[in-house]
This record gives C-alpha cells, sequence and structure tokens, in this order.
C-alpha cells in the first residue's frame, strides 16, 4: 500500500497518465490503479520502468524502492494460513497487519484480537467438536494478538454490552469460558497502554452504529488513507472511499462519546466477573 502511494504521488507530480504509465510496463491503466491501491504484488522491473518514466533518479530513493518491493513480495505470517483461511479474510489480515491504529466496534462477540483461546475455539468451531481446521483457524487468530504486543500499535476497541455479556459456551462450556475471558479483558485494560477499551451500555439505548459492527484501519503515513473493513457471513469488504471512510470514522468518534470511559469499563468488567463467580 505504502509502496503504491508513493508511485501514484510520482505519477500526478510528473503528470503522467495511468494510461502512459500502463504502456511503459505493457499493461493496462486499470493494472497501474491496482498497483497504486496496493491490491497486487510488484515486479522489480515494473517498478524501475515506471521511476524512469516519472523521472526519478535520486539513489537514496531508488534504493528505497528496490527494499520495499523486496518486503513487500515476501510472505507475510498469515500465508503459512492460507488453505485454512478465507481468502477475502487473508486479504484484511495484510491490511491489519500494516496499520498504526486498529479501531474496532463490535456489536455481537469479543473481537478476535481480544479473545482467550477457549472463547475463540468456541466461536470459530460454531459450538461443534474442534477439527484441523478450527484449530489451524484458531492458530491464526492466536498469531493476529501479537499486535497486542506491539507498543507502537494503538488498538482502540469499542463492544456494545451484548457482546461482553453474551454466554459464549453455553451452559455447559459458558461457566469456564466466560470468566477467563473477562479477566482478560480486565488485564488487558490494566497492563496494556497502547489497548483501550469501552463498553457501550445497554442504557444508552439507541447509538451511532446501529447497523453493526465494523473496523476502522489507520496508517501514520499520511500517503495512505484509512480504511474501512465490514466482515459478513460469506465475505468481507474493504471501503476505501474518503466518504464512505468519514462516516464510519464520525460514527466510532459518537461511539467513543456514548461509552462508558475506560475506567468506567473496567468497572463494570468487575462487576460482571463478580456476577459470574457469585452466580
Amino acid at each position: 500500500m505504502l509502496l503504491g502511494a508513493k508511485l501514484r504521488m510520482f505519477r500526478e507530480r510528473g503528470g503522467i497518465t495511468r494510461e502512459a504509465a500502463g504502456e511503459r510496463i505493457r499493461a493496462s491503466a486499470s493494472k497501474i490503479s491496482r498497483m497504486e491501491l496496493g491490491r497486487v504484488g510488484f515486479k522489480l522491473r515494473d517498478i524501475e520502468d515506471l521511476l524512469e518514466l516519472y523521472n526519478v533518479t535520486d539513489t537514496k530513493v531508488l534504493a528505497e524502492f528496490r527494499e520495499a518491493v523486496s518486503e513487500s513480495n515476501r510472505p507475510g505470517w498469515w500465508k503459512e494460513y492460507g488453505d485454512f483461511l478465507p481468502k477475502w479474510f487473508i486479504r484484511y489480515v495484510g491490511f491489519e497487519e500494516a496499520a498504526d491504529q486498529i479501531r474496532i466496534y463490535e456489536s455481537q462477540f469479543i473481537p478476535g484480537l481480544l479473545q482467550t483461546e477457549g472463547y475463540a475455539r468456541e466461536i470459530i468451531s460454531g459450538g461443534s467438536e474442534p477439527d484441523p481446521v478450527v484449530e489451524q483457524r484458531l492458530q491464526a487468530r492466536l498469531t493476529r494478538q501479537k499486535h497486542l504486543e506491539d507498543v507502537n500499535k494503538r488498538i482502540w476497541v469499542i463492544l456494545d454490552e451484548a457482546a461482553v455479556r453474551r454466554p459464549i459456551g453455553g451452559r455447559e462450556r459458558g461457566p469456564e469460558i466466560m470468566p477467563g475471558q473477562l479477566r482478560h479483558l480486565i488485564h488487558l485494560c490494566e497492563n496494556y497502554k497502547n489497548v483501550t477499551l469501552q463498553i457501550v451500555p445497554f442504557e444508552v439505548g439507541a447509538h451511532a452504529a446501529e447497523a453493526g459492527s465494523f473496523t476502522v484501519l489507520r496508517y501514520d503515513d499520511h500517503t495512505l488513507t484509512d480504511i474501512v473493513w465490514i466482515e459478513r457471513l460469506t465475505d468481507g469488504e474493504v471501503m476505501d472511499k474518503p466518504t464512505e471512510v468519514e462516516i464510519y470514522s464520525k460514527a466510532m468518534t459518537r461511539l467513543s462519546v456514548s461509552a462508558a470511559t475506560p475506567d468506567e469499563t473496567l468497572s463494570m468488567l468487575k462487576d460482571m466477573l463478580k456476577d459470574l463467580e457469585e452466580g
């Protein structure tokens, strides 16, 4: 994405159309568009030809591009799970990996980044007996949670109260799963400075995200736009149009105002845990 954004910057600076750029590398204008959006891989020869067309001669810049091409084509950790994860979700994981800030609103469940192993296994398996596919997807989800250890990656999660109170595991496994999940959320609140957690209490009523869950990914490099991720049962959608992103970003801001503060959220979680343990 970063490489593509910089290519677009140099192309526009030189007043060169996508059609002209495509002709230079024996490709279409749509291929140039996909390259600039970071949606296709890169060949070093194509990048060098484009930079020559764009009259980029600075040796330092050229070296940075060569290194970036090598890095962008290097398989990410998630490729290991490619046979077990949907292709549309693998694409999202790449966006998430590169993000500097992950902002999540979840209305139904604890989001994957914050799930305990027991909670995650129950969600992925749908309550059925685990199988090899479930276990591989579980490992992929737990590997994603390394973001929590990256102090430079900011994670801000707003949960509907229903998402926290939903008894995952039912009567049989819920009494074991839910207390552990709540303790994990409390631990994150108390010990992870890069993680902010808020709960929207039932008493708030209708709020800014009645349409459902979504994620906003933000990149510190200003050449990259924020993107919104909407996940459905059979696929997911990446939105990067500024007008759409702005709507979801504003919704997230309004949610943060409606939600309990981080300190109030911590107190709510402790009260919920106490109710489970005493019940």
